[in-house]
């Protein structure tokens, strides 16, 4: 790593971690998107991600992020 390089922080980190689930998730049922899968609504793994990308753009800071 260079120093003009940042390391990962934990958010950055956790977001990685959900996202490498989400994406083994798809592999398992041969889809490329979750909104072709008919657990979309309601899924831990991807409810997960969603929260994770949220955290690491928020920094944990929570409140005035809105989709």
């Amino acid at each position: 790593m260079t120093s003009t390089e940042k390391r990962p922080d934990k958010w950055e980190l956790a977001r990685e971690e959900a996202k490498e689930r989400l994406l083994a998730c798809q592999k398992e049922h041969g889809i490329e998107s979750c909104m072709k899968c008919e657990k979309v609504i309601g899924c831990e793994i991807r409810s997960d991600y969603v929260k994770k990308v949220y955290e690491s753009m928020s920094k944990g800071q929570g409140g005035g992020f809105e989709f």
